[in-house]
């Protein structure tokens, strides 16, 4: 694969992600080219040590990493568990999956779609009138929600920048609070389902859905229709719990004081449910990422034709690359999907081909973890797997 595919797709990584019935829109599929790792004989080994030796470093302190192909897989971790002890990074450890997280709650929607408990065309205003106000005039579909094409704003969370947030790391907002502060500014200036734009408001808001038609939590059925039948025996919603429970590797973010000089702050314990939730709350393992991974492309979890909705991004919007809970890129003409996420001191990234010959999970405890640039740890893990 050329350099460039390479950098093109490891940037993905890093980056992060009541009216009547609507009438159901058309969508269209990218094309899903035979794969040309289905021949190879397996991971290329000595790439993917490379690509994680030497942690920890100035961009990351720790990396676990789970590539599996047609001849074989490579599973690998490097870096400490913890700067002040050494000690190896635990090659099992948790840890913050961010938006990953994502997968799961549009997971949960289609199974509950599946079981018509929900109108994917329905508009979601009927489901929860009680947080809508009269200013979204225009029907926003359950649909909308899961790809990003709603048009609602953002909600309001604890601060805008990381001294704010570090600061208010054990506080709470509630999902309803947030949600609100997102509705009281009203819609977008775009008609839903023409404009895609990445929020966690919308999965916010797919949280409450699933509460308000099961009558249950949301983390209680996240884990009754998906952790379980993927067998995600190690991964949990920690709800308000600022710690990561069971064996991890502690997070930094790096930090620049008035001197100028970076300091590395431990941000492992930080109460993420304020505005993650359904949208980023979670936290497991790459081995059941990679169960979860394999499963669901499987259609082990999520029917057809509602698992077709994660392989669909919407016809007729421009740069569309998000479909419901995941995102694809194209590199040398193969389509991999896939969702990355980010927390201060935690990376996460989960992908692969279509017919799983090539799957990547990794876990990368990045010093920049929340920053807009390019992290080279991330970027060789993913040429690495690529090759």
């Amino acid at each position: 694969m050329r350099a460039r595919s390479h950098a093109v797709l490891a940037a993905s990584v890093v980056l992060a992600l009541a009216a009547g019935p609507l009438a159901a829109p058309a969508f269209a599929a990218p094309p899903a080219p035979a794969s040309r790792f289905a021949d190879q004989r397996g991971p290329a080994e000595e790439a993917l040590r490379a690509a994680i030796a030497g942690l920890p470093n100035q961009y990351a302190t720790a990396a676990l990493v789970r590539v599996g192909t047609t001849g074989g897989d490579w599973h690998g971790s490097a870096g400490v568990r913890d700067l002040a002890g050494g000690r190896p990074a635990h090659p099992d450890a948790r840890f913050r999956a961010g938006s990953v997280t994502k997968v799961v709650t549009a997971a949960t929607v289609l199974r509950l779609a599946a079981q018509d408990e929900i109108d994917l065309d329905a508009p979601v205003q009927g489901y929860l009138p009680d947080l809508f106000t009269p200013d979204f005039e225009q029907p926003i579909s359950v649909r909308h929600l899961l790809n990003h094409t709603s048009g609602i704003k953002p909600g309001d969370g604890l601060g805008d920048d990381f001294a704010e947030l570090y600061a208010h790391r054990y506080d709470t907002l509630t999902p309803q609070q947030v949600a609100a502060s997102a509705i009281a500014k009203g819609p977008e200036d775009f008609v839903p389902g023409t404009r895609q734009q990445y929020l966690n408001i919308n999965y916010t808001i797919l949280g409450l859905l699933i509460e308000k038609v099961t009558g249950r939590s949301y983390a209680s059925e996240a884990t009754r229709l998906v952790l379980r039948p993927a067998g995600m025996h190690h991964t949990y919603f920690p709800g308000t719990d600022p710690r990561i429970r069971g064996p991890h590797n502690r997070g930094y973010q790096a930090v620049e004081g008035p001197d100028g000089t970076t300091r590395l702050v431990d941000v492992t314990e930080w109460n993420q449910a304020a505005d993650r939730w359904a949208a980023g709350n979670m936290i497991s393992t790459t081995a059941d990422l990679e169960r979860l991974l394999t499963k669901l492309f499987r259609g082990k979890i999520v029917p057809q034709p509602e698992l077709g909705e994660m392989f669909t991004t919407p016809a007729g919007v421009t740069g569309a690359t998000m479909s419901a809970g995941l995102e694809y890129q194209e590199a040398d003409g193969q389509v991999f999907w896939g969702k990355s996420g980010g927390r201060y001191g935690y990376n996460a990234f989960i992908g692969g081909t279509r017919d799983l010959s090539r799957t990547l999970v990794c876990a990368v405890n990045s010093t920049d973890a929340k920053g807009t640039g390019r992290n080279p740890v991330v970027d060789a893990i993913t040429a690495a797997a690529l090759q």
